[in-house]
């Protein structure tokens, strides 16, 4: 259950920072920053649940690779922000991180 918590956990993760370019971006800047927040305390209790079985090393990393791989596509695909082969390798790296990652626990 640990993992389902650290998965969930990361997925906050990615609002946070979608919250805050919504509110640059768009027109409802109070709810933006609500999500913002409510990711935000939502992705910390996740992790919190998560970081009573899985060593804290590992849940930071995975947290946060989930965090940055999943906002480096959001940025992607919602905001048209630039990608290149480089910046895939980068995220593919991060990625392969958060398998062996995994995979050591």
């Amino acid at each position: 259950m640990a993992w389902i918590y650290l998965l969930i956990a990361g997925a906050f993760e990615i609002g946070w920072p979608l919250g805050l370019k919504l509110a640059q971006t768009s027109k409802y800047f109070y709810p933006s920053v609500a999500l913002s927040i409510g990711s935000m305390v939502l992705s910390s209790i996740f992790l919190f649940m998560a970081q009573k079985q899985i060593p804290l090393g590992i849940a930071y990393g995975v947290w946060t690779g989930i965090g940055a791989a999943g906002t480096f596509v959001v940025g992607i695909y919602m905001f048209n922000d630039q990608s290149s082969l480089y910046s895939w390798l980068g995220i593919s790296c991060i990625i392969m991180g958060i398998i062996l990652l995994k995979i050591s626990h």
